[in-house]
């Protein structure tokens, strides 16, 4: 695999980036080839031109979309990693209205039982984006994980068994006051909150969320959920 060093600007860590390998409809594994020596960016605000670039496959030569390479340092930023540009991109403007087949999150090694590859739903709208979260709650184990038709006034946007979610699907990173909110809603239910974002976490959020341990994850544009503190890495060993 194909791996860059990174350094969070925000932050000073430094990080070894691995691009993430997809199935091209060829079968081949395909890979954003990503661009060694160039400044990582925080993401601040998302477009649809800078969250998905064009990839040949090296087995079969097509031109796909792809979602664009991010990193979310644990400090809270979500840092786009640059990716060389491909010189013809052929088929991909056409491309952008198929969905992406992502590779399967890896079952940890500390769940209970064996889980079957999660399947992720590619987020176009932020209506995706909940749905996703639905997906990733029924593949932890979740019961009877549902969502209301318009959302409601606490901003709860997914009820299951012993647990509520909601879903950042904006462009600025989740700030203090969505973890303390959704963490009262949990205590006022008798019932477990965990938070999904598309754009990452304020620094003082995710300090508060680590304080009420409150499982934090962050979803790129495939809808792959990917835990940024303890409470969400413990919640992905044990499952529901």
């Amino acid at each position: 695999m194909d791996s860059v060093p990174v350094r969070c600007p925000a932050c000073r860590r430094d990080h070894a980036y691995v691009t993430p390998v997809y199935p091209c409809p060829c079968g081949a594994p395909t890979a954003p080839p990503l661009l060694r020596g160039a400044p990582v960016t925080p993401i601040t605000h998302r477009t649809w031109n800078d969250d998905w670039v064009t990839v040949r496959c090296r087995g079969c030569g097509r031109h796909d979309q792809w979602p664009q390479p991010e990193l979310c340092c644990p400090c809270g930023a979500v840092l786009r990693v640059p990716v060389r540009p491909v010189a013809s991109a052929g088929r991909a403007a056409d491309a952008a209205s198929r969905p992406v087949r992502p590779a399967h999150i890896p079952l940890p090694r500390t769940a209970a039982a064996p889980r079957p590859a999660f399947r992720p739903l590619t987020i176009r709208t932020a209506r995706d984006a909940v749905g996703a979260a639905a997906l990733y709650l029924t593949w932890l184990g979740f019961r009877e994980v549902t969502q209301p038709g318009t959302r409601p006034a606490s901003r709860i946007d997914l009820r299951a068994a012993g647990l509520i979610a909601q879903v950042d699907a904006t462009t600025r990173p989740t700030p203090l006051r969505d973890v303390e909110c959704l963490w009262l809603n949990a205590l006022n239910s008798s019932v477990s909150g965990v938070l999904f974002s598309l754009a990452g976490y304020a620094p003082d959020a995710r300090e508060r969320a680590d304080g009420l341990r409150i499982p934090l994850f962050v979803m790129d544009l495939t809808g792959t959920p990917q835990p940024v503190n303890g409470a969400a890495d413990e919640l992905v060993s044990t499952g529901a």
